[in-house]
């Protein structure tokens, strides 16, 4: 083990961060450490956008479903899916664009900006920080891209908001067993008897966190969760994008 491990294995969500701002010097620390995640083909077809402005931020809480700790941050971060560079660079070699609006160029950026976001979320938690990705952002696409004058080619993903923790945070949680996620050679049948494990160890987990204010298991928050459809109007949003063919 290092201390590289050890930071990565003691990841929480932070949802409670000081009013204090990002260093200049954290700030391109944060960025740079991002710019250094693997990239597909060196695409690097992602970009990232910090909000500093409190009122923006209030505004981007409001559509993320009111979290206190899109605002009060040190920064938050909104990365995108940005394929409007390499649109421009088509059309300036006389390219045909039409190869930008596949699945396979979504994926391409989806995954860059995603792997940019962890380098990010890693080296701020090297650094003493708190991190917590935003996914509520998503909850109404057309209104983020209109906030941020978005181009045709970008989507706007999540938010990352980076800060200086308030004592006294969570722990991590429970992950799932590695029976249960790594697979041999060939994809493998879940162990039934594995995953009732987990589910009780993790109704254990949200008992004591919330003093019996919530039991719930892991099976029970995916079907609550997951079970529910939401965000319909993604496609739609990625057609208008060209980010998705018709």
């Amino acid at each position: 083990m290092n201390k590289t491990i050890d930071t990565i294995l003691g990841h929480y969500s932070v949802r409670k961060f000081a009013d204090k701002a990002l260093t200049e010097e954290e700030l391109a620390v944060l960025i740079k450490s991002a710019q250094a995640a693997s990239t597909s083909s060196f695409v690097q077809a992602y970009s990232i956008i910090g909000i500093s402005d409190k009122q923006i931020r209030e505004k981007i809480s409001a559509i993320a479903g009111n979290q206190a700790y899109t605002v009060q941050t040190g920064q938050l971060f909104i990365f995108i899916a940005d394929l409007a560079r390499h649109q421009a660079i088509l059309e300036r070699e006389e390219v045909d664009i039409e190869a930008l609006s596949t699945s396979e160029k979504s994926l391409v950026a989806i995954i860059d900006a995603a792997l940019a976001a962890q380098n990010m979320a890693i080296a701020a938690e090297s650094l003493g920080l708190g991190i917590c990705y935003i996914g509520g952002i998503r909850n109404d696409v057309k209104k983020m891209a209109e906030l941020l004058d978005l181009p045709p080619y970008t989507m706007p993903l999540f938010g990352l908001t980076v800060g200086y923790p308030v004592a006294n945070q969570e722990k991590a949680k429970p992950r799932l067993p590695q029976e249960l996620i790594y697979h041999q050679n060939t994809y493998q049948k879940m162990d039934l008897a594995i995953l009732a494990s987990y589910d009780e160890k993790i109704k254990q987990y949200y008992n004591k966190r919330t003093s019996g204010k919530r039991v719930e298991s892991w099976s029970e928050q995916m079907a609550r969760g997951i079970g529910q459809k939401n965000r319909l109007d993604l496609k739609a949003f990625l057609e208008k994008q060209h980010l998705s063919q018709k």
